[in-house]
């Protein structure tokens, strides 16, 4: 990367920092690294000295990773092999390096690095990355640099922790990622949380995540219930997006939910200024169970198109044999790992959890003929320890497109490893 890429991706860092700095002090807080941000693979601050934690003078350090392998076949019906052409696959699907720490100052400021190879485009490039503040006046945190917008539980919890393999389809037309500045809050009293974003292109401009000019971004909602000793939790959300596409053209498509696969659906590329987008979400979880879905509706400015409207979201239930519960982060808003109470390699019999998730989209509307797509996801999740997890999935899926529709059995399977 050459100077001139360096200055662009992190030129705003001395201005931050001075900004900041120059604050009035508040008391010193230790702040939990899993609230960092969206996109952290540490599951907790660690308890007691770790070989990759390090507390220095003026900051800790924690360095992290994660690495994801896939395999998936198929069985076809004949349209199915009509619309696309599947082969068995396996590769890398992710693999990543991060870095992270608190530094010691009285104002409550947390930095983070992460760089990813992505298995898709067969590029290393920087993942979520930028500096965490707190802001005890206005019961929240800001977060500067790289990071997810607050659109969707699905899209905005970390990819490691997920129930599924894959994110569910409905919510490809967000990017995973973006440049700009994220406030978060949470008001206990209330019980309710926001989350605000905007972003822009400045600095990520033509990366392949990179789809808009610039968008805003608002996630609202609360907790009926939560009871964090009584593991029971309700969680309810509206999501509001506006964004401008990348030079005034967008090309939405998806992978049926295994990235080995090839795209099931795609709208080909089509003329639009503007787009809006609407979601709701809610989920529930006590004890060893969770249950929940989000339904999303994208809306694309597009006279050409016929201002197309596409739309899709989840419906998922799980549980969890061996009586752990899936943690809860009220900071961000998101659920997070499922904690392994006996590892196998300490003779237990790690972490064992069912789900069954039915997801759909729709890219079908105005002059576009995306594709109409639904999937059924039984998934079998064996968390051997805190750091190691087996994924077995069958999926039953149906692709609408051009007046037929093909239906295709997926088999697929994950390692996963995080540090």
């Amino acid at each position: 990367m050459d100077k001139t890429a360096l200055l662009k991706q992190f030129g705003f860092l001395p201005n931050i920092l001075v900004f900041f700095f120059g604050f009035n002090s508040y008391g010193q807080t230790t702040v939990d690294s899993s609230y960092s941000s969206t996109d952290d693979l540490n599951k907790a601050t660690p308890q007691k000295k770790e070989w990759n934690f390090f507390n220095t003078r003026y900051t800790t350090i924690r360095l992290g990773g994660g690495f994801l392998y896939d395999a998936v076949t198929h069985i076809q019906d004949e349209t199915s092999k009509e619309q696309v052409d599947c082969e068995p696959a396996h590769k890398t699907r992710d693999a990543r390096i991060t870095v992270n720490g608190n530094l010691k100052t009285r104002r409550e400021f947390s930095w983070r690095f992460g760089y990813m190879y992505d298995g898709v485009s067969d590029k290393w490039f920087v993942r979520e990355s930028g500096l965490m503040i707190g802001l005890p006046e206005l019961s929240g945190k800001i977060f500067i640099g790289r990071t997810k917008e607050s659109f969707s539980m699905n899209k905005v919890m970390v990819g490691y922790a997920g129930w599924t393999m894959e994110r569910q389809v409905g919510i490809d037309v967000i990017p995973i990622l973006a440049d700009g500045i994220k406030y978060l809050a949470y008001y206990p009293k209330q019980k309710l949380f926001l989350n605000l974003g905007v972003f822009s292109d400045y600095t990520s401009k033509k990366q392949s995540f990179s789809t808009y000019r610039w968008q805003a971004v608002m996630r609202f909602g609360g907790l009926p219930i939560y009871s964090e000793d009584q593991k029971k939790v309700m969680h309810v959300a509206v999501n509001l997006r506006y964004g401008q596409p990348e030079d005034g053209e967008i090309r939405l498509r998806s992978r049926p939910e295994s990235n080995p696969s090839p795209y099931f659906m795609d709208t080909g590329l089509f003329p639009s200024n503007q787009s809006f987008h609407y979601g709701l979400e809610a989920y529930y979880s006590s004890g060893t169970w969770m249950m929940g879905g989000e339904y999303s509706l994208h809306q694309f400015a597009s006279h050409d198109s016929g201002n197309p409207l596409f739309h899709g979201g989840e419906w998922m239930i799980s549980h969890i044999f061996t009586g752990e519960s899936r943690t809860y982060n009220p900071g961000t808003a998101i659920y997070g790992f499922v904690p392994v109470k006996r590892s196998v390699f300490k003779g237990g019999t790690g972490a064992i959890e069912l789900v069954v998730r039915i997801t759909n989209q729709d890219l079908n509307s105005g002059k576009i003929t995306g594709g109409n797509f639904w999937r059924f996801t039984p998934t079998l999740n064996w968390y051997l320890s805190t750091n190691i997890r087996l994924e077995l999935v069958y999926g039953y899926a149906a692709l609408q497109r051009f007046g037929k529709t093909g239906y295709t059995q997926f088999f697929q399977s994950r390692l996963q490893f995080t540090l």
